[in-house]
């Protein structure tokens, strides 16, 4: 039987990254983001068809998110070199080209098996996306299909939402009053 996360303190992580640009291989942990809210998102693989729609629409949407004091981390089972790679891999090659966030290896398949979004059989993540507040509590979990990615637009309504500090009501809005 699944267990729940929302609600409870975030698994913890460490994992190896490499930076948005490319160059630099370093490591990151869920300590990290502590006073921050994280957008924390699993893809299947480097090198595939969805994933890089998912990967750079978030990219292009980093000013709005950093506007939310949020940070974005990205994660999949492959390792940093084949995260580089894919950076350093031209847009029109089936490449990312520079990104505003880092991505992380999961290479021991840990941390997603962790957050309950391995494909075992598969040795792949499904499609799940976390937000985690500044205290490392999990507020909200998305898990999809790897077939369908996911929509910036409703991440930025939800977190907006988790900010308001009140009850939302269904399609609430930033701007619309809390109940």
């Amino acid at each position: 039987m699944a267990e729940r996360l929302v609600g409870k303190p975030a698994p913890d992580f460490t994992m190896e990254t490499v930076t948005g640009d490319g160059q630099e291989f370093g490591h990151v942990k869920l300590s990290d983001y502590r006073g921050k809210w994280l957008v924390f998102f699993f893809y299947p693989l480097d090198f595939t068809f969805v994933c890089p729609t998912e990967i750079t629409a978030l990219s292009e949407a980093f000013a709005q998110f950093k506007e939310l004091d949020t940070e974005i981390l990205g994660v999949s089972v492959d390792s940093v070199h084949s995260h580089k790679a894919w950076i350093n891999t031209p847009t029109d090659s089936n490449g990312l080209g520079q990104l505003n966030f880092p991505l992380a290896s999961d290479i021991t398949k840990q941390v997603a098996r962790d957050y309950g979004v391995l494909i075992e059989e598969e040795g792949v993540a499904l499609r799940g996306l976390f937000i985690i507040d500044p205290d490392g509590e999990l507020k909200y979990q998305v898990v999809n299909h790897n077939d369908v990615g996911r929509s910036v637009e409703e991440t930025l309504r939800v977190l907006q939402a988790l900010q308001s500090g009140g009850l939302c009501a269904m399609n609430w809005k930033p701007g619309d009053k809390n109940l």
